[in-house]
């Protein structure tokens, strides 16, 4: 029935209604009338398709019909597997988490928006802890921030019942920004290594001026202390 349904979106051959028609190839494309397109199936051995009935003329190949729906299905499976199919993730936070789950729960988050899903972060309020609902706020609106290179917000903090829900999207893969927080750490750890390596610098200048030949031994401070006491 299906393969019925496939068919009957194709005009083939003397179900083409059009006087005239243009056949489309890998050797270019003319138009021809019904007629002669007609004979020209024949000739080849193939079915005459219509495969873009609202041009003017028509568009048709010569081709064998069943390969032709083979072809199209293909084509078809092709299209859907490439397509990514979009889950919708859940984070979990009580009013108060403490700093270890909420990173562990912002790595998940950061995992489940690098693979093209959705973030549904929540609090939950369980008995008298909806007093802390502004407490519950705040945590999200910091987890979506630290999120901000990887997602954007499609809807902000809102509380329904005993919970309050925040939505997350993906962004496009090289359309994402750093977050001026990433981008602040990154230039305090380039900084904390450039003094570092400042001062190593330093420390093998002062070596080499105080030790001479034996600063570049191994063990040459050793060796020097001991020649000193003597």
């Amino acid at each position: 029935m299906k393969q019925d349904k496939k068919s009957a979106q194709y005009r083939v051959n003397e179900q083409i209604r059009a006087r005239e028609v243009r056949i489309v190839g890998d050797g270019g494309s003319t138009v021809v009338t019904l007629r002669e397109a007609l004979d020209m199936a024949h000739q080849e051995g193939v079915d005459l398709v219509e495969i873009s009935p609202n041009a003017n003329p028509p568009v048709c190949r010569l081709i064998d019909y069943s390969k032709f729906l083979y072809q199209q299905k293909k084509r078809a499976k092709e299209m859907k597997a490439k397509q990514v199919k979009q889950e919708v993730k859940e984070i979990r936070f009580g009013p108060q988490t403490d700093d270890h789950d909420y990173n562990f729960k912002l790595k998940h988050a950061q995992e489940f928006l690098q693979e093209g899903n959705k973030v549904r972060a929540y609090v939950f309020f369980r008995g008298r802890s909806i007093l802390f609902k502004e407490q519950g706020e705040v945590l999200l609106l910091r987890f979506a921030n630290d999120l901000e290179e990887w997602g954007k917000v499609e809807q902000l903090p809102s509380l329904e019942g005993k919970k309050m829900f925040l939505y997350l999207s993906p962004k496009k893969a090289g359309v994402a920004k750093k977050s001026q927080q990433k981008m602040d750490r990154e230039k305090r750890e380039a900084e904390a290594k450039e003094a570092a390596r400042q001062q190593q610098d330093d420390q093998k200048q002062e070596a080499s001026a105080n030790g001479g030949l034996f600063a570049n031994l191994k063990n040459g401070e050793d060796i020097l202390k001991k020649l000193q006491e003597k």
